[in-house]
């Protein structure tokens, strides 16, 4: 398997647009996306568990019913969320594509992300939309580009591997920067693949690789009304579909593994007003169950977050948040270590402090990359989340999100 180039345009027979239609004010920006497979890939989809759901996901999760779709539409700036009319404009959303494409209406996904409760204007959309069309090619960044909000960075990534003996590729975009919290977040993802693959085995290689993956990643502990992860595959790689499982399934996993974990990461570590990537390794854990709720717990903790911020060795908020978490653990077992790129330094062990230099352990926090080391020694069990720092500047940026 490779990283290589074009996003979610790098699989055979896919193309993608972003432009700037005026849904944000900022001209310089890019408000609206669009991907199209110039056939019908199979499709699967999961979505935030949040009660309040956004009005794309109600006509996506209707679309996606026959496992079926073409083309891909998402606007950044408003989330067409707790608004009367919010069906009507993503259905005409979906209308509007599939006219300029000459497709099925039911064959377009539909997504939204921004401001919560602000009605959204058709018009920009409807007017552009021939503009937005003629952008499609292999333009990946100009989409990942158009569907960010508070993110300050682009996010797409490409894998190639084989299968019957055939090379595929799968790739894909994302957003996310506040409201990431398990059980996914105010994040889009959007993945493509050229790999011939069942629609029922997409969907479950697509559900299995979000538990560990997206359902392990938290910026700020609030869950989205608009988290949606879409994966299309139209076979365009020609190896024999996959149907069951096996090696082929097992590549195609691993494929999508790369590419998911690369995004959390790179999620995580823009969150808003992050200055750090936090990555929470549990070994040793009782069961699956137990290293995951320790992981998560500790990747949620707002003062461990600050702690980092700070660059200070505070190990006891880790126990902390292990301790609160809801799963039993011997705490006299755990061991808990702090690593960078400047070192690795053991700050508790069987439960209690151990002498360390604290000077040596800020110069490890101060890397932007943090890794919290914890072993509970009881068991077979590990689990990887990942999170980020809380600094002044998250308080800044949400005090007047709407503004």
């Amino acid at each position: 398997m490779v990283i290589t180039e074009g996003g979610v345009t790098a699989p055979k027979g896919f193309s993608a647009g972003g432009i700037h239609c005026g849904i944000r004010k900022n001209k310089d920006k890019k408000d609206i996306a669009l991907i199209y497979s110039e056939c019908a890939a199979n499709t699967a989809a999961v979505y935030t568990k949040n009660l309040v759901k956004g009005a794309p996901l109600t006509v996506t999760k209707a679309h996606l019913a026959n496992g079926k779709a073409k083309a891909v539409i998402c606007n950044s700036g408003n989330a067409n969320t707790c608004n009367a009319n919010g069906i009507e404009i993503a259905e005409k959303m979906c209308a509007l594509t599939a006219e300029a494409l000459s497709i099925d209406a039911d064959d377009v996904v539909v997504a939204s992300t921004g401001v919560i409760g602000q009605p959204l204007d058709i018009t920009p959309i409807a007017e552009n939309m021939g503009v937005l069309t003629a952008s499609l090619g292999k333009n990946s960044s100009d989409a990942a580009e158009a569907i960010m909000t508070t993110d300050t960075r682009k996010k797409e990534i490409a894998v190639s591997f084989t299968v019957d003996g055939k090379e595929c590729t799968l790739g894909g975009i994302a957003k996310g920067s506040g409201m990431i919290h398990p059980n996914m977040a105010t994040m889009l993802v959007f993945l493509t693949t050229d790999c011939a693959i069942s629609a029922e085995m997409l969907e479950k290689a697509l559900k299995t690789d979000v538990e560990n993956t997206f359902n392990m990643t938290s910026v700020d502990g609030d869950t989205s009304t608009n988290d949606m992860v879409v994966i299309m595959a139209n076979g365009k790689a020609g190896n024999a579909e996959i149907t069951s499982e096996g090696e082929a399934f097992d590549s195609f996993m691993q494929a999508l593994n790369t590419v998911t974990v690369w995004l959390c990461r790179n999620i995580a570590g823009d969150g808003e007003g992050a200055t750090k990537l936090l990555e929470c390794r549990v070994k040793g854990g009782k069961t699956a169950s137990v290293a995951k709720t320790v992981a998560k717990s500790i990747i949620c903790s707002s003062l461990v977050k600050a702690a980092m911020f700070g660059a200070d060795a505070n190990w006891g908020r880790v126990l902390c948040a292990i301790g609160y978490s809801g799963v039993q653990v011997d705490i006299s077992k755990i061991d808990v270590s702090f690593v960078s790129d400047a070192g690795e330094i053991l700050v508790c062990q069987n439960g209690a402090g151990v002498d360390f230099s604290e000077e040596k352990a800020k110069e490890i926090l101060l890397k932007d990359e943090i890794i919290i080391d914890v072993s509970l020694n009881d068991g077979g069990f590990d689990a990887t989340a990942w999170g980020c720092d809380l600094t002044y500047d998250y308080v800044k940026i949400n005090g007047d999100y709407r503004t």
